[in-house]
């Protein structure tokens, strides 16, 4: 039965309803730090307590190191019948010995622990960026993406350990005043007189790592994604002769950075230097307080040893500055990873398809928002199974935006889009994805070869159907002249623009359902190839429906249909023979610089 074509309509265009502002994808995203935290710490919890475990065991070697030396040193100088020191010498080489080992046990399971941490983090937010929308994940530059999944994830995977160490460092400090306390309460409060000192010391140490930490972070970003700009757009830079202009571009935040990186090593300098002098100063008093109570007979050289040694053990709560810092560049880089997990991630039905659909394109008012700009408003429209049908329209005007809602690239934040009657957001993934194929104007390629970039997709097609697809797509010539053809690595491949755009609609070929959708895909096609590309895709590819998203007359001429887009609305629609009578159809095309009626 041929195909029914519709009379060319067209649209005056009509006002435009008052724009409301798009959800923002970075606005608000990451608040939540202290849940992802508790999540990577949940999710490394038997890890983390075995490193307090291990830390505490050698906490607890370290306390009874003190009272054991002490009594050693007591037998050593005044020798009790019946009590030999040798004992007591072989208990204080074991306690040693056992910190010593149960340290580098913590280093070992803390290492260990902190690389999986990342690695969790690292997959969960690559899973995410996939799994949402593109638009979302275009929202992050490049280098700030790098930045986050790298420097960012490791610095919140290392959150457990950081915060089991600090617990099990703490056991130390408060074991050692514990002991000063036993050995002799006056020692002890001569300690404790400068505990609230420190603790306002940590306290202004906190405030100010986080903000300090938090600018750090953001100009590290900035730096990385002008680099990674620079670095995809070398060839353009060498041959403008603006390598040390944008050498200065790229590095220009480094001061910045610079003022930044001093500002937080500022910060936890004054805090190491103000707790490296009260620590010192209060392990001083005790000696000296033990020091007069020895003297007047309430201490034995043993005690004063286990005292001085308690103050020392009791002090190590000023090295919690340390671990402080890195609780800190956790927390803040916890909110940067945060804002990739709590992307939303498109969310698929269970539905089927029927078995022989022709492939029938409905959009119900459609309509998509984005930045606070109506890009289609209300766009209702049927593209009957089996047709080809070219999307037109000045730059702007919404081709593209058709395009990706058309195969669920994009959901419409109004109306319905249904293939074959299906809505597409009922669809389980896998059928759509076999269902829906694409190629777009600047088609990145994915695998070790040729052969692979082709096939790759949702299933991967025999080797025949991947040369068949290269053929129809005009990529089989060039690709034949390759070193090794098909296993030609992609990276030894030397491909011009219209080569790859060529092997992506290969790609597509090869994966062509019941709806094929070619966004702008020959854009680098010289006429020629063009046309025999497109006469392949009327006999050589499987049958099914084409939406094209078109800039030249020649793209028009043998589309079933033609739809006119104009400030996101459909302005018309019919043949294009028909639709060339009008002038501002023509003008499209002049805009694009290629309106010539011989083009029709």
């Amino acid at each position: 039965m041929p195909l029914e074509r519709p009379a060319p309509r067209t649209e005056p265009t009509r006002g435009r309803p008052e724009r409301r502002p798009a959800p923002d994808v970075a606005q608000g995203r990451g608040k939540d730090r202290h849940g992802l935290l508790r999540s990577v710490v949940r999710h490394s919890a038997g890890r983390a307590a075995a490193v307090f475990l291990a830390g505490a065991l050698s906490a607890a070697a370290a306390v009874a190191a003190p009272a054991v030396l002490g009594r050693t040193v007591d037998l050593l100088l005044s020798p009790q019948a019946g009590r030999p020191a040798g004992p007591w010498l072989l208990l204080s080489a074991v306690l040693i010995g056992a910190e010593v080992f149960l340290d580098a046990g913590v280093a070992l399971l803390g290492g260990n622990t902190g690389a999986r941490s990342t690695a969790w983090l690292r997959r969960g937010a690559y899973a995410r960026l996939l799994a949402a929308e593109p638009r979302h994940a275009a929202a992050f530059a490049p280098g700030d993406l790098a930045t986050r999944l790298t420097v960012n994830a490791a610095d919140t995977g290392t959150a457990p350990v950081t915060l089991a160490g600090a617990c099990a460092s703490l056991l130390p400090p408060l074991g050692g005043l514990v002991g000063l306390f036993l050995v002799d309460a006056w020692t002890a409060v001569a300690f404790v007189a400068g505990i609230p000192v420190l603790l306002l010391v940590l306290r202004a140490f906190t405030r100010g790592s986080t903000d300090a930490t938090a600018r750090y972070q953001r100009v590290q970003s900035l730096i990385a994604d002008r680099l990674t700009e620079a670095m995809a757009g070398a060839r353009t830079i060498t041959a403008a002769g603006t390598e040390r202009r944008e050498q200065e571009r790229v590095l220009a935040p480094l001061a910045g950075l610079g003022v930044e990186g001093r500002r937080t090593w500022r910060v936890y300098g004054r805090a190491v230097s103000h707790a490296g002098m009260l620590m010192p100063l209060l392990t001083t008093v005790v000696l000296a307080v033990g020091g007069v109570r020895l003297a007047g007979g309430h201490l034995s050289p043993g005690d004063l040893l286990a005292a001085s040694r308690y103050a020392t053990l009791a002090a190590g709560i000023g090295t919690l500055t340390g671990a402080l810092n890195a609780l800190v560049r956790s927390r803040v880089a916890a909110s940067r990873v945060g804002a990739l997990l709590e992307l939303s991630a498109v969310a698929y039905g269970d539905a089927t398809l029927p078995q022989e659909g022709p492939g029938t394109v409905e959009l119900r008012g459609v309509g998509v928002v984005r930045a606070g700009a109506t890009v289609l408003d209300d766009v209702s429209l049927v593209i009957p199974g089996g047709s080809v049908v070219a999307v037109v329209g000045r730059s702007g005007s919404g081709k593209s935006t058709l395009a990706a809602v058309a195969g669920r690239l994009t959901d419409p934040d109004r109306g319905r889009v249904l293939l074959d009657g299906v809505p597409l957001d009922a669809l389980d993934a896998g059928v759509l994805r076999r269902a829906v194929g694409y190629a777009f104007e600047r088609p990145a390629l994915f695998g070790q070869d040729v052969g692979d970039a082709i096939a790759f997709g949702a299933h991967r097609p025999a080797d025949e159907a991947v040369r068949s697809a290269a053929g129809a797509a005009d990529a089989d010539g060039f690709v034949a002249l390759l070193p090794d053809g098909y296993a030609t690595p992609l990276a030894e491949a030397p491909l011009s623009g219209g080569e790859t755009q060529r092997l992506g609609l290969a790609r597509a070929f090869a994966h062509a359902g019941r709806l094929l959708i070619l966004d702008d895909a020959t854009s680098s096609l010289d006429t020629v190839t063009e046309r025999r590309v497109t006469r392949a895709l009327h006999h050589e590819v499987r049958a099914g429906t084409r939406l094209i998203v078109a800039h030249r007359p020649s793209s028009c001429t043998g589309a079933d249909l033609v739809v006119w887009l104009e400030d996101g609305r459909v302005r018309g629609t019919g043949l294009h023979q028909e639709l060339w009578r009008d002038a501002g159809y023509r003008a499209v095309f002049a805009a694009e610089g290629d309106g010539s009626v011989d083009s029709v």
